[in-house]
């Protein structure tokens, strides 16, 4: 039970604060539905679930291994949801101009296996998280298992999955009430704004 706490606690640690990542899933499954919401959160939950795998075996002899790549990594992390940001901007624009939103009418704009394997490779874009993981199960599991360092990386995974899924629902709900094509528009616009702020601070 102890692992499975620590697990848990280490999951929701690195899913719970909603950085850019968080953020775009919001915004897809707002403009999208609600199983590609699902794969997409489950690809944020299985790199943090790869990240947390790698830490227990390797522990803190990762971190200074990843020192070197920190930055290059970050700005390529910036690059991407930059790219993002602007994307989903452009088409809200060109969406608005065409009417084509009406009502309560949604667009899928990826297929479920398209945004799970884009999510996880955002997330794992972020080499912070292995350096979170890495002194959590350093700072208390030296001694533990292989059993338990299993344990607890499932219940990692399944406390990020579970967070990830509870914004992705978050989204779904937030595009069924802004119906509207200026609703719409608002939302794509203030999400890469969003993106665009919370992508500079990583290398702030």
């Amino acid at each position: 039970m102890e692992v499975v706490v620590a697990g848990v606690l280490a999951g929701y640690g690195i899913a719970v604060p909603v950085g850019p990542v968080g953020t775009y899933l919001v915004g897809l499954s707002a403009r999208s539905s609600a199983r590609v919401g699902a794969c997409a959160a489950r690809g944020i939950a299985s790199a943090d679930g790869i990240y947390a795998l790698v830490a227990a075996v390797a522990g803190t002899a990762l971190a200074p291994l990843l020192i070197p790549i920190v930055v290059p990594l970050r700005w390529v992390s910036v690059v991407v949801l930059i790219g993002l940001a602007v994307i989903g901007a452009v088409t809200g624009v060109r969406r608005y101009r065409a009417r084509r939103l009406t009502g309560v009418a949604r667009e899928t704009p990826v297929r479920g296996r398209t945004a799970y394997w884009g999510m996880l490779g955002m997330t794992l874009l972020s080499p912070m998280t292995v350096i979170y993981f890495a002194a959590l199960v350093l700072g208390g599991s030296g001694s533990r298992s292989t059993a338990e360092l299993a344990v607890f990386v499932a219940a990692a995974f399944l406390a990020s999955a579970s967070w990830q899924l509870l914004l992705a629902g978050g989204g779904v709900l937030l595009g069924r009430v802004l119906t509207g094509p200026t609703g719409r528009l608002i939302t794509a616009l203030i999400s890469s704004v969003v993106i665009v702020v919370l992508a500079i601070r990583l290398v702030a």
